[in-house]
């Protein structure tokens, strides 16, 4: 489904934006589904009259311009890390504009977690909603059939998640052609309303807008808390941005989804103001009675495809953060040999699943879902401003005073969107910001843990290069084969080694140090991978560099040392790892709580062998135990 980098300059530009329809605009596609109807029928209900619509349309308009178009296409897509995109790319790069270590770095740190978290409550938000106001068609369609609607959308949703461990690679092939159709009929629909109504064309004036507010006052304020659905989706365009490019993502956008879009709204507010009872259901209702049940398959298909582009957006986002060192490591099965992006993670999969299952059965509607929806994905763009700017700023160094003007602009927007659904957190809001305080709470304590343990291994280590040196001096008995010795230390002598010398009274005729690190770029060069240092008689300290995409294969990396003048014979070589029994004993550094947090994900963290695909008949495992 997604290209990979090397397969993009063949595809060329117009290839690639095709298939950017097919993943990157589900989301923000969808949204004709609900966002007028929440406005006027929601939980803060508008009165249907001509001047109330032209303002909406009119705020709708300038949302889709300033924060999709200006904001996200324009400027944000410009700061990608290596070609890639998404909060954790961007985090990457205020990591290097801000000097690590002090107050400001700490501050934008945790901003950026918070702001990777709250992606996981959208993740079950976007999925529900989005399902469930195809589904809700029926109503429409079919009002007997209304008590089908929740069982449906469940079974959809099921569906989808149980097809994630196969891959998409098969059904991916249809999501461009899918996404094309849709897009058109949603034109064509606008058209058709349009056509009758064309002065609702008026509300490109941004004068609705100020007048809709002037009118309206603080409640007009409240609105926006809907208004905002039309926007929901944007991250996404900067998210997908490494598979497809910027190019391909901004021609599909400014020449075809954002056209399609306003279209359909407009054909919406075109039939509003004919005929306000169609309030019930704005989308459908644009449609001829004969077109509904095709219409709402189509409905449905798009819905399921912009949930699987917020499923792959959790997958990859996980990866990236157990390789940044922000969440322990889990089970990563690649569901294709030709695309890297292609990646299933059980638990995810699952965890998303129960979480959508609770909001569907907990919401029961699109309408009570919306009031849920919005508060995490406002607070992830207002992040994402501030981020942006921190690159604007201290990386490219722009002129002061242009750069903040931009950002209180873009984040007067953003501040009023999320204000004005800050009002819904006891409506619903609230699940996002709480699945985002979990996510934030787990990524911050592994953190924090993995740095205390890693501290608590070096005190009273021993230094490497005097002990090889005492090694060489005073050599105990040498066998056969490699012994490849895992370590996280550049410096410290690895406990397994020490337990092996211990208990065996043995080294093996080359003993290797290999230390595994992901930097903060999302792929390694093949000859940038790995680093070898030969200390002499048969030591060697071994550095394998990783992107925070790339799968960190070991055996297969080891492979390049051919390249170096070493090779390794996987049937003549040991692993050795060390496994920490980790103790909590309330030494400063971490809280009590979250000390025994840290202590239950290490216990359920994926092995190392099975992380780094070490082939299991060649590893030897060594205990220990730490005190935190």
């Amino acid at each position: 489904m997604n290209p990979t980098a090397s397969e993009q300059p063949r595809q060329g530009t117009m290839g690639l934006a095709v298939a950017a329809i097919g993943v990157v605009f589900g989301d923000i596609g969808t949204s004709p589904l609900y966002t007028l109807k929440e406005v006027f029928a929601g939980h803060h209900p508008l009165a249907v009259s001509a001047p109330n619509v032209m303002g909406i349309l009119s705020l709708i308009f300038w949302a889709l311009i300033i924060v999709v178009s200006l904001k996200y296409v324009v400027f944000i897509m410009r700061a990608d890390n290596n070609g890639e995109g998404g909060i954790m790319a961007l985090l990457a790069l205020v990591q290097r504009a801000v000097p690590s270590g002090t107050r400001k770095s700490w501050l934008l740190l945790a901003l950026g977690i918070f702001g990777a978290s709250l992606f996981y409550g959208d993740g079950m938000i976007t999925p529900a909603i989005s399902v469930l106001s195809a589904v809700e068609g029926l109503n429409v369609a079919a009002p007997a059939l209304s008590a089908l609607v929740v069982p449906v959308a469940l079974i959809v949703l099921l569906l989808l998640f149980v097809i994630q461990r196969g891959g998409t690679r098969r059904v991916g092939i249809w999501f461009g052609p899918i996404m094309l159709t849709w897009f058109l009929v949603l034109a064509v629909l606008g058209i058709m309303n349009i056509m009758h109504t064309p002065e609702v064309l008026l509300a490109l004036n941004p004068y609705y807008a100020f007048h809709f507010f002037a009118t309206h006052g603080g409640y007009g304020f409240l609105v926006l808390g809907a208004v905002v659905l039309a926007v929901t989706g944007a991250e996404a365009l900067y998210a997908d941005m490494g598979h497809f490019g910027r190019s391909p993502i901004r021609l599909a956008w400014f020449w075809f989804v954002l056209p399609a879009l306003l279209l359909n709204y407009f054909g919406q507010g075109a039939m509003l103001i004919r005929d306000p009872l169609t309030i019930s259901n704005p989308f459908y209702l644009q449609a001829p009675g004969w077109a509904l049940f095709p219409l709402i398959g189509l409905a449905t298909a798009a819905t399921i495809i912009a949930s699987q582009a917020v499923i792959s957006g959790a997958f990859s986002v996980t990866r990236q953060a157990i390789q940044l060192g922000y969440l322990p490591r889990m089970q990563i099965v690649h569901t294709s040999e030709h695309e890297i992006g292609q990646i299933y993670i059980p638990f995810i999969n699952w965890s998303l699943l129960l979480g959508i299952f609770a909001l569907v059965l907990g919401f029961n509607s699109s309408s009570n879902l919306a009031a849920a929806y919005g508060i995490a994905v406002t607070g992830t763009m207002a992040i994402d401003t501030i981020l942006g700017f921190v690159v604007v700023l201290s990386l490219w160094r722009w002129n002061r005073w242009i750069a903040i003007a931009g950002l209180i602009g873009f984040l007067t927007v953003d501040i009023a969107f999320f204000t004005a659904n800050s009002v819904k957190i006891v409506q619903g809001g609230w699940f996002p910001l709480f699945i985002g305080l979990i996510v934030f709470t787990l990524l911050s304590t592994w953190k924090r843990g993995r740095q205390l343990l890693l501290q608590r291994l070096q005190t009273g280590s021993i230094a490497l290069e005097p002990f090889v040196q005492s090694m060489i001096a005073h050599p105990p008995t040498r066998v056969p084969g490699t012994a490849v010795f895992l370590t996280a230390s550049k410096e410290g002598v690895p406990h397994a080694l020490l337990h092996n010398l211990a208990h065996n009274k043995v080294l093996h005729e080359r003993v290797v140090f290999l230390t595994v690190m992901t930097q903060d770029v999302p792929y390694i060069a093949a000859n940038k991978r790995m680093q070898i240092e030969d200390m002499g008689h048969g030591f060697y300290r071994i550095f394998l560099h990783f992107g925070f995409q790339d799968e960190q294969n070991i055996p297969k990396a080891l492979l390049l040392s051919k390249q170096k003048g070493i090779s390794f014979d996987m049937m003549q070589t040991s692993f050795f790892l060390s496994r920490e029994t980790i103790i909590s004993t309330g030494m400063p550094g971490m809280a009590l709580w979250r000390e025994h947090l840290f202590i239950t994900m290490a216990r359920n963290a994926e092995s190392a062998m099975s992380f780094f695909r070490i082939p299991t008949n060649r590893v030897i495992e060594l205990g220990s135990q730490v005190e935190i």
